[in-house]
């Protein structure tokens, strides 16, 4: 059976094939096979759940909607009946980890669907004046913790889809923007917090239901501090991993601990990147752990410090090998990383922000999911990661 349009609650059927990876011998599975952009949820925001099922975008009918893969059929329930033309954020849908509903950014409204009979509700209108930032639900499922951004598109013209079109201006201009709660249950909000700067990357952790983690956002050279912390009990905020100067980090992350915030970054000048980190640092500041390594990734993921996973953004020659386009795994030893090994290569474009590689590990850290256009088209990809040492190991000359 064929499907060439849809609505909500139609099935269809599975795209999936396997194929060999030309550089390692792994095998990788293709998820989605179809002549629009398809794409995982944002790295930072878990897309698993239930027994084997894993939220996804698609563009497929010409306008972006919001799907369901069975992982063990390949079928996918398209979950949405959107209008083209009207903005949305399928990219940032966020799970409630409590139950069975998800929410997304839709016509200036945050909504609420439940996953099962897809039946949908409004949580939040953004009030005129503001745009939307980003969202993640509490531990507890009981609270939708949001940011709003001051609208100035009246003299900044912005596209964060597409370029990072106004990224330094809208940074430069200081914009009001705030924090937001809104109940789950009953549509109350309150706002938790407010600064005359471009707040961004809205995170809670997925075992704290107080705390969430916003960044200052803007050009990592230029923002007074990326990762802060954010108490919702006390309403105390604060800094995690003070930076020295010519010293960046960002791409924070929760570990699934709820506990630890993974990052990645990089010391020296914007142009010349001359110390690469990666590490995890506790919420509180009580412990860093921190290691340097000869490779610059655009994104970083793992569930604890044990395994990284990184879509290897920096050319950088291995043996001759140019291996910018590869999937790239670290494995702590106790001391330090071994690695990288090479899993597979993703040859994503990073051409708009819905074709970012976006690599991230499975809750049980057996496979990696990531997106990429290496057929011309975005979609999805799995890999299973086999036995560390099976994998090719480089060095630099």
């Amino acid at each position: 059976m064929i499907v060439t349009s849809g609505a909500k609650g139609t099935i269809w059927p599975s795209e999936r094939r396997s194929f060999q990876d030309q550089l390692t011998g792994v095998t990788v599975t293709q998820l989605t096979d179809y002549r629009s952009h398809s794409f995982h949820i944002y790295f930072t925001n878990n897309g698993f759940y239930g027994e084997g099922k894993l939220l996804f975008g698609s563009d497929r009918g010409n306008v972006t909607n919001l799907f369901s893969m069975n992982l063990h059929t390949g079928e996918m329930t398209q979950l949405t009946d959107l209008q083209r033309g009207l903005a949305s954020r399928i990219q940032g849908t966020f799970l409630n980890p409590a139950r069975s509903e998800a929410y997304y950014y839709y016509n200036r409204t945050i909504v609420a669907i439940d996953l099962q009979t897809l039946e949908e509700r409004t949580l939040y209108t953004v009030p005129d004046g503001y745009t939307f930032g980003s969202m993640s639900c509490t531990s507890d499922g009981n609270k939708l913790c949001f940011g709003l951004n001051e609208d100035l598109s009246g003299r900044i013209h912005m596209d964060m889809s597409n370029g990072y079109t106004g990224f330094e201006a809208y940074f430069s201009a200081k914009p009001h923007c705030m924090i937001m709660e809104v109940s789950t249950a009953s549509g109350v909000v309150q706002k938790l917090y407010e600064d005359q700067l471009w707040l961004g990357h809205i995170n809670t952790s997925p075992t704290q239901p107080n705390l969430l983690t916003f960044c200052h956002e803007g050009p990592w050279d230029m923002i007074d501090h990326r990762i802060w912390v954010f108490d919702m009990n006390s309403g105390r905020h604060w800094k995690v991993r003070d930076t020295k100067p010519n010293e960046y980090v960002g791409h924070e992350y929760w570990m699934k601990d709820g506990i630890h915030i993974g990052y990645h970054g990089y010391t020296g000048s914007l142009t010349d990147h001359n110390g690469k980190i990666i590490g995890s640092v506790h919420y509180d500041n009580s412990h860093v752990e921190e290691y340097s390594f000869p490779f610059q990734n655009m994104h970083v993921h793992s569930n604890d410090l044990n395994l990284v996973v990184g879509d290897g953004q920096q050319t950088n020659a291995y043996h001759g090998q140019q291996l910018q386009d590869t999937l790239q795994l670290w494995k702590h030893d106790g001391s330090g990383f071994q690695g990288p090994r090479i899993l597979c290569k993703h040859r994503g474009s990073f051409h708009t922000q819905s074709l970012h590689v976006h690599p991230r590990l499975s809750p049980d850290g057996q496979r990696v999911l990531f997106t990429s256009d290496m057929s011309g088209y975005g979609n999805l990809y799995m890999v299973d990661v086999p036995e560390f040492e099976t994998l090719p190991e480089h060095k630099l000359d």
